[in-house]
C-alpha cells in the first residue's frame, strides 16, 4: 500500500468525524468497535476526540501528513485529538479504539508526554487495559479508569521502528514521492535527485535530517510497503511477491519484511490465502 501525499493543516477542510454519529452498532461512549474488510480505504479526517487505536485482528496503515504506521496486532497507534490521518485495512480488521475526550487527556498527567501521534507495543497488560474498556460488564466509571491505566503505559512503550515518515523539503519529498510511485524501481539516487532539482550528496543530507533514515533504508521500508497488500490478496506467494519488488532472494525479503513489520511475511500471505478462500465460500 504506497502512501500519497496528504493535504497540509489549513489548506483544505479535513472532514471531522464523530464517533457518536458513524458507529456501526451501538456502542457506550469512549469506545469504538468496527469491522473493515481488507482494501477498506478510510480518506484523511479528523476526530475531535484523542484515540488508541488497536486491532486484535488484521493489519492496518495509519497515516498522517508526517508519514505512515504499519500495525499489525502487537501494536496501536495514538493520535490526539484533531490529527488529520488516514487508515488503509491491509487485512481484515478487527478494531476496538479507546477514545478520549480533550478535557480528559488535558487533566492526565501523562498529557505532556502524548501530544503527538506515534506507535506502541501492545504488552499482554496493554491489552487486556483495552479489551477490557469493551467487556459488556464494563461501566462508565470503570472504563474511564481503564483508559487512564492505558494512557499511563503509552509513552513508555512507543515503538517508533514501524514509521515511514515522509521528508518536509520539497526536493526530498519529489525523491520519496517517485519512489513510492514504483518501489521496484532501482533508478540511484543521483539520477533521481537529479529530476527532483537538486544533488545526490543534498538528499542524502536531508532524507537522514529529516525521516531518520537514509535513503537506502528509507527506500527498503517503501517496498515493504507496497508488499502488504500483495501479500494480502492471497493469490500470490512469498517468492512472488519478492521478486515483483526486486529483492535479491526470498531470504532478503523476508529478513527486511520481519524488521520493518515485527510479522513473518509467511504469516501474512498465509492470513491472505485464507481470506481470499473464506470470501470465495461466501459467494453464490
Amino acid at each position: 500500500m504506497s502512501m500519497t501525499r496528504q493535504s497540509s493543516p489549513g489548506t483544505a477542510a479535513v472532514p471531522v468525524h464523530r464517533a457518536a454519529r458513524t458507529n456501526f452498532r451501538q456502542m457506550p461512549a469512549g469506545v469504538l468497535a468496527r469491522s473493515y474488510p481488507r482494501g477498506m480505504h478510510i480518506g484523511l479526517h479528523v476526530h475531535p476526540e484523542a484515540q488508541l487505536l488497536y486491532a486484535p485482528e488484521g493489519l492496518m496503515q495509519v497515516g498522517t501528513p508526517e508519514g505512515c504506521w504499519f500495525v499489525p496486532p502487537e501494536r496501536a497507534v495514538w493520535l490526539p485529538p484533531r490529527t488529520q490521518h488516514t487508515v488503509d485495512v491491509l487485512a481484515d480488521l478487527e478494531m476496538r479504539a479507546l477514545l478520549i475526550e480533550a478535557t480528559q487527556l488535558a487533566a492526565h498527567e501523562e498529557a505532556a508526554r502524548l501530544n503527538r501521534p506515534f506507535v506502541v507495543t501492545v504488552a499482554p497488560l496493554l491489552r487486556e487495559v483495552i479489551l477490557g474498556a469493551f467487556a459488556d460488564d464494563t461501566g462508565p466509571a470503570l472504563r474511564r479508569l481503564l483508559t487512564d491505566v492505558a494512557l499511563h503505559q503509552l509513552p513508555a512503550a512507543e515503538d517508533p521502528g514501524s514509521f515511514m515518515p515522509m521528508p518536509t523539503d520539497p526536493r526530498a519529498r519529489r525523491v520519496a514521492e517517485m519512489v513510492l510511485a514504483d518501489p521496484r524501481c532501482d533508478t540511484g539516487l543521483a539520477d533521481l535527485a537529479s529530476r527532483a532539482g537538486a544533488s545526490m550528496r543534498t538528499i542524502s543530507r536531508l532524507f537522514p535530517a529529516q525521516t531518520g533514515l537514509t535513503f537506502k533504508a528509507w527506500r527498503q521500508r517503501a517496498r515493504i510497503s507496497a508488499s502488504l497488500p500483495l501479500l494480502g490478496r492471497g493469490d500470490l506467494s512469498v517468492k512472488q511477491v519478492s521478486a515483483r519488488l526486486g529483492f535479491a532472494g526470498v531470504a532478503a525479503f523476508s529478513h527486511a519484511f520481519r524488521q520493518v513489520t515485527g510479522r513473518k511475511a509467511s504469516e501474512m500471505a498465509a492470513h491472505g490465502r485464507g481470506a481470499r478462500s473464506a470470501h470465495r465460500q461466501q459467494l453464490p
